[in-house]
């Protein structure tokens, strides 16, 4: 099966760094509630959702930035808005998620803003699992890995965004 080219990268990279991860191959979801059906031995919470977000800022100029959180979670706007010192903060459309990512769909984009060039901002209640699952790059395919690795490669920035 052929797999967005990201999820080569991601699996390179995860094997460069020498890390544990398990790879899985699925019918293609789109939301984390689904993947975590499909996902055995892994529950919602231990799901990355990987969310990107428009941040607009007070003069005008705008920029996108990464969210990552639990996939029982939703993010607060306020708390996002205050961290970001935004003026307004929106998802990003389909369109833009795929410029964004090389044409990886809404609902395969991995927790990985660091390929894209994204500011990465991590819920610390992520880091309560000891792994985490998520959509690697395509809507078929998942990793999962010790989250302590994942804080280690990607250098988020953890604060409370849920």
């Amino acid at each position: 099966m052929e797999y967005h080219p990201v999820v080569q990268r991601i699996k390179t990279l995860l094997e460069t760094e020498g890390v544990w991860l398990e790879t899985f191959e699925h019918t293609p979801v789109r939301t984390s509630e689904e993947a975590a059906k499909l996902r055995e031995g892994y529950s919602l919470k231990e799901g990355a959702k990987a969310i990107i977000v428009r941040v607009k800022v007070k003069g005008g100029s705008k920029y996108f930035a990464m969210l990552v959180i639990p996939g029982d979670q939703r993010f607060n706007v306020d708390k996002v808005i205050k961290l970001l010192k935004a003026k307004d903060i929106r998802f990003a459309n389909e369109s833009e998620v795929k410029q964004i990512t090389g044409g990886v769909e809404s609902g395969g984009v991995p927790p990985f803003g660091n390929l894209f060039d994204l500011k990465v901002i991590v819920d610390p209640s992520l880091f309560r699992n000891k792994r985490i699952v998520f959509n690697a790059g395509d809507r078929r395919f998942s990793v999962a890995m010790n989250s302590s690795d994942y804080k280690k490669i990607v250098q988020p920035t953890i604060e409370s965004i849920v």
